[in-house]
């Protein structure tokens, strides 16, 4: 379950890092994720890193906490992995274009309805993914099984 939760994550990712170079009003998860670390840094009593330093910690948090949560894909079993990642995937795309304001984040830099709804994209694209590689890595394991994995 840990590969297919990798595989999400990079797929988001990588999305997010690499089109909102390219597209003007493309979802800045970064930004919003710099300004999460930041404020629960600062609510614990601790000094967050800045620049550089703040963009790596942010990307790994991002990518572990994705991690785990695209490993969830797995749990319907192979047969269901892709349509259960892709819904875990779309409820964390709606609540990542809608809750940031209700929570203290603000909004998106340049945010467009276009960056709300690319942001449910890659999201739910982060899901198919762990999804698909479940189902490729844990489908094969279940048919070697007796009476196929039953």
């Amino acid at each position: 379950m840990a590969l297919s939760g990798l595989a999400g994550a990079l797929t988001v990712t990588l999305l997010n890092e690499g089109v909102r170079r390219v597209l003007p009003h493309a979802p800045r998860m970064d930004v919003l994720g710099e300004r999460a670390l930041t404020a629960g840094l600062e609510a614990a009593g601790t000094q967050p890193p800045q620049g550089g330093a703040l963009y790596a910690a942010t990307l790994a948090a991002d990518l572990a906490s994705n991690t785990i949560f695209y490993a969830l894909a797995g749990l319907g079993g192979a047969a269901r992995a892709p349509g259960v990642g892709t819904a875990l995937g779309l409820v964390s795309g709606v609540g990542g274009a809608a809750l940031p304001p209700h929570v203290g984040l603000g909004h998106q830099p340049d945010e467009r309805p276009q960056t709300l709804l690319l942001t449910v994209a890659w999201y739910a694209l982060g899901g198919l993914a762990a999804g698909l590689v479940y189902r490729a890595v844990e489908g094969d394991r279940e048919r070697e099984r007796p009476n196929g994995g039953a």
